[in-house]
C-alpha cells in the first residue's frame, strides 16, 4: 500500500487504539485546530504495510503522513504545525 497524500493544512495518521502516544497527539490535534484522518493499523492490513514500509519494518504509531507526502513516527505537535506550515 502506498499512502494518498491528504489534503493541504491536514494530515493522515495510523494509529492503534490503545497507543498512549495517539491519544496525546489526537487531543494536541485537536486543541490546535489541526484537520486529521485516522487510520486504524488493526482493522486495515494494507495500512498496517504503509507503517511498516516507513518504520523499518516496525508497527510504530502514531505515524503521520503530510500533505507532501512525507512521514513521521510519533511527531510533536510543533513539529506537525511546523511541517504543515512550511
Amino acid at each position: 500500500m502506498t499512502s494518498t497524500a491528504p489534503e493541504p493544512g491536514t494530515i493522515t495518521m495510523y494509529s492503534t487504539t490503545w497507543c498512549g502516544y495517539c491519544q496525546r497527539l489526537k487531543a494536541q490535534l485537536g486543541s490546535a485546530g489541526i484537520d486529521y484522518t485516522e487510520i486504524n493499523i488493526e482493522e486495515h492490513p494494507d495500512a498496517a504495510a504503509f507503517v511498516e514500509s516507513v518504520n523499518d519494518g516496525n508497527r510504530t504509531v502514531p505515524t503521520v503522513v503530510f500533505p507532501d507526502g512525507s512521514a513521521a513516527t510519533n511527531p510533536s505537535l510543533k513539529e506537525v504545525q511546523a511541517r504543515l506550515a512550511g
